[in-house]
């Protein structure tokens, strides 16, 4: 595991590239030939010149707090930079359990995540050539088709699931607990036929419960995911906690299945990790994909305040590509500061969990 901490000149590095990566961002979106109408129109609005006055990544708080609300309805054009309005636009949703979702366009960013995300995955439990397995959501949602791109890039088929999260929120608060119940039944009966119709799949995406869902199912056949032919397993999900993976791991999965643990949205991509261990007391570390996105933990009550190394607060999430500039967005997490590491040399996070504030009211479904 990647646990040796960055050199100073490595982070120094990082740091600069991150700044200069925010000066491009910043010109592109801002440019009236190449930038984003929202953007655009937001800038009449601001005291101060984007593109004089935001030199490096700290300038950002500038702009203060990005408010979720901007996202939710039309037109979703207003987001995609005039110097991307001729290219093919995807439109994928992210939240949404309740009223208007909240809703990203997309040109390439899933493919190039999940490309930089590839590269973080062993070639020895992530075979190239090999077909995966998407047990997941899908729908509107663009975790699907970025799996699939995932698959495809390394060379494979990849076979779906049909999961609806939305009914499953229903489900929950309608209190239909033997529907819910059904309804991952369901979830897991599609992912078992794929698995045994000799598709020669090595590789998944799935969540932490349905992972543990389908584990259980094939315990009780006498089977395990190793001897379903199951390799390497890329999983995500808040509930993705230290004892849970240390469970998974050693109950289930076995030395032979490498589990790449994830924290991502459609906002951020993805915050890779090494898979935990137990030197490690199975602690799972994630750093985001900088500079295309960058992930800090600051003060439960000054956003602007970085905590210490080692201490909880709130994930602030700042979106760096071409396509997309979210500024200091704040997450419905919260975790621990990590230092950056020799592998990723900026801060991480680690023992992400809901934001308290929001905890009691945030439903965890059957995914």
């Amino acid at each position: 595991m990647s646990t040796t901490t960055a050199s100073p000149d490595k982070a120094r590095q990082a740091r600069e590239k991150l700044d200069a990566h925010v000066r491009e961002i910043v010109e592109w979106h801002f440019n009236p030939e190449t930038g984003s109408p929202f953007w655009l129109e937001k800038a009449k609005t601001l005291d101060f010149d984007p593109r004089k006055d935001v030199k490096n990544f700290d300038d950002l708080k500038k702009f203060g707090l990005f408010e979720d609300e901007w996202l939710r309805g039309g037109p979703v054009r207003r987001w995609v930079p005039k110097g991307l309005q001729h290219k093919p636009i995807y439109v994928f949703e992210t939240g949404g359990t309740t009223g208007i979702p909240k809703s990203r366009v997309v040109v390439e960013d899933h493919w190039t995540d999940y490309e930089m995300f590839s590269d973080t995955l062993p070639d020895k439990y992530f075979p190239k050539g090999t077909n995966w397995m998407m047990l997941g959501p899908s729908g509107p949602r663009r975790l699907r088709l970025a799996v699939e791109h995932l698959c495809q890039h390394r060379g494979g088929v990849c076979f779906c699931v049909d999961l609806d999260p939305r009914w499953v929120v229903k489900l929950i608060k309608k209190g239909w607990m033997e529907h819910l119940k059904a309804y991952q039944e369901h979830c897991i009966d599609q992912a078992l036929t794929i698995l045994s119709a000799n598709h020669e799949i090595k590789c998944m995406f799935t969540t932490p419960k349905l992972l543990d869902s389908l584990c259980k199912r094939l315990e009780e056949q006498g089977s395990s995911i190793s001897k379903m032919g199951i390799t390497g397993i890329f999983c995500g999900g808040t509930e993705m906690t230290s004892q849970w993976i240390r469970f998974t791991i050693e109950e289930y999965l076995g030395p032979d299945v490498y589990i790449a643990p994830t924290y991502g949205n459609t906002l951020m991509g993805l915050a890779a990790a090494e898979i935990p261990t137990a030197a490690d007391n199975y602690k799972i570390a994630y750093y985001a994909p900088e500079p295309r996105a960058v992930v800090q933990v600051v003060d439960f009550d000054d956003y602007n305040k970085l905590v210490d190394y080692g201490q909880d607060g709130r994930v602030m999430l700042t979106t760096l590509t071409k396509e997309l500039f979210v500024p200091r967005f704040m997450e419905r997490d919260e975790g621990v500061r990590e230092k950056p590491s020799a592998k990723y040399p900026w801060d991480g996070v680690s023992g992400v969990k809901p934001y308290r504030a929001f905890a009691a009211t945030t439903t965890v479904g059957v995914y």
